[in-house]
């Protein structure tokens, strides 16, 4: 009997024993698991901190550097790295720049010889070489991270393919999750992260959590891009408006007072800006000087050489009573500083109440429809004459004439620019000079504020809903 108690003691020991190892290994085991639910709430929490920071910027629409600077700070609280980097694809086509490179990261590219050998007299040699050195694409790590489908988990960068048998050194032991970054199908750069080897490789945990944090900042960056361009877009267009509003100042505000002859005109511009303008300008013995100018090209290099153009003209004219020697001048002034690829077409003329008759030079523009009341016809008058800005004087000088208009009562003319006659219509179509004759034929009697109203017309019932693919500027002079 004692040896029969004695085993159940023992028996009851042992088991009681077995149950305190188990208590003990399960607490230890819920301790762990504890320890790991805290991790994983931490983890979560700096996710979903990093997350609303990242909403808050994009609300705020920060620049590349801010941004990156958050975006890069806050992916190494979130997956613990030593340090980390964003680059953007440069301007210049085939480069990564950085934008952010973190305090304390290691190197994340190789390093040119002469840096390294610096850095030992100058530490501050790496960090600017880190910092500022733009990075071919397909070259080392980061260059082939911009052309990656998905991220990737390099363990030892040193021993990477793309980093042995190169001209630059990497001695340090590091690891490194790098990420392409693309929004709506355009790449922006590379986002990277690297831990030294004595800190520890990263997990599958950390890899997939970069995966994702990688994709909201791609998206974060590029929505940010949007906001930015669209509100770049929108002070340009308000400046152009701006500029607009100067540029009507510089166009007739009302028809002007000149015995014998009754003026009317109208500028319509395809754009913003317009490269068209016409003018009037009062001269000595009450003539009074008229001009229609259209510059090639069109929006604000168009508009900024217009105004030079009617400034110089008006500056001209004032001093010299011949419409060509007018032209010649204004050309000589312009033709230094004018684009080779730019040109003015203009007429000039002046209006004489005396003799009743319009002496004018035509340079390299649209000629001029003369109505006849006498006869009810429309003649072209085309004298001859160079472009302003094309040749430096000789040749213009040579070739633009005066011609001189004799006017009798009733009659008018019409200048216009060639958006008039080059509209198109839904049938590839031009206007023409032909619809153009018989419109002013028919408005002509009516006067000069007829005629501009029922081309203008005319044009834009021709054009129908396609949009004004040229600058329409009209005058009319009508003899009294």
């Amino acid at each position: 009997m004692e040896n029969s108690a004695w085993w159940t003691l023992g028996v009851s020991l042992l088991v009681g024993t077995i149950l305190l190892l188990a208590l003990r290994n399960q607490r230890r085991r819920a301790k762990r698991i504890r320890a790991a639910y805290h991790e994983m709430e931490v983890e979560e929490e700096r996710m979903f901190t990093f997350l609303h920071d990242l909403g808050l910027a994009i609300g705020k629409e920060p620049t590349d550097g801010a941004l990156s600077r958050m975006i890069v700070d806050g992916v190494l609280k979130v997956v613990g790295a030593r340090g980390g980097a964003i680059y953007y694809e440069a301007k210049a086509p085939g480069f990564l720049n950085p934008a952010y490179v973190s305090d304390e990261c290691p190197p994340l590219v190789a390093i040119p010889p002469e840096v390294a050998e610096r850095n030992k007299t100058d530490p501050r040699a790496l960090e600017s070489h880190l910092r500022r050195a733009r990075v071919a694409m397909d070259t080392g790590i980061i260059g082939r991270g911009a052309s990656l489908i998905d991220p990737v988990h390099v363990r030892d960068v040193k021993s990477h393919e793309a980093m042995v048998n190169r001209p630059e050194v990497y001695v340090d032991d590091v690891s490194m999750m790098i990420s392409p970054l693309s929004y709506a199908g355009t790449d922006l750069g590379v986002l990277a992260v690297a831990r030294r080897h004595e800190d520890g490789d990263f997990s599958k945990n950390d890899f997939a959590v970069f995966r994702s944090v990688a994709e909201q900042s791609a998206f974060a960056i590029g929505n940010a891009r949007v906001h930015r361009d669209a509100n770049e877009k929108k002070a340009i267009e308000g400046e152009l408006r701006n500029a607009r509003e100067v540029q009507r100042v510089l166009l007739p505000q009302e028809d002007p007072k000149v015995s014998g002859f009754r003026v009317n005109g109208t500028n319509l511009p395809a754009k913003i800006i317009s490269g068209d303008y016409y003018d009037y300008i009062e001269l000595n013995d009450g003539k009074l000087g008229v001009v229609i100018a259209d510059v090639s090209g069109k929006g604000v290099p168009a508009g900024l050489l217009m105004a030079m153009c009617r400034s110089l003209l008006r500056a001209v004219a004032i001093t010299n009573a011949s419409p060509s020697a007018v032209l010649a001048a204004v050309n000589g002034y312009l033709y230094p500083d004018i684009r080779e690829d730019m040109f003015i077409s203009l007429i000039y003329g002046v209006l004489d109440p005396e003799t009743g008759s319009m002496t004018f030079a035509r340079a390299g523009h649209e000629p001029a429809l003369v109505y006849r009341k006498s006869t009810g016809t429309v003649e072209v008058s085309k004298p001859r004459g160079l472009a302003v800005g094309i040749d430096r004087g000789g040749v213009f000088e040579r070739v633009t004439k005066d011609e001189v208009l004799p006017l009798e009562s009733g009659d008018c003319v019409l200048l216009f620019t060639d958006g008039v006659k080059e509209a198109i219509n839904a049938h590839d179509e031009e206007f023409g000079m032909e619809r153009l004759a018989d419109v002013f034929r028919d408005a002509a009697n009516m006067g000069a504020e007829a005629v501009v109203e029922r081309v203008q017309e005319a044009v834009s019932d021709f054009t129908g809903d396609g949009p004004q693919l040229d600058d329409v500027t009209i005058v009319a002079i009508e003899k009294r």
